[in-house]
């Protein structure tokens, strides 16, 4: 007898989100606001000034991030 293994992959909730994007053209680094350090980071990877965008991403909560403000 053979078993299957069929995981059920779950829609995860998305929703439109504040990020800091490097402003390299070379570099793809960015981080969610909420998970961010400073008021104006610098990318992690190339330490390139980093711009606020936002993007459609899974909702991630930072229970820490109320404490950063």
């Amino acid at each position: 007898m053979m078993y299957s293994r069929k995981k059920t992959v779950e829609e995860l909730p998305t929703e439109l989100t504040v990020v800091w994007s490097c402003s390299s053209e070379q570099c793809k680094g960015w981080m969610r606001d909420n998970f961010s350090l400073s008021e104006a980071p610098v990318c992690f990877l190339c330490q390139s000034p980093m711009i606020k965008e936002e993007r459609m991403l899974a909702t991630v909560e930072n229970t820490s991030y109320s404490q950063r403000k």
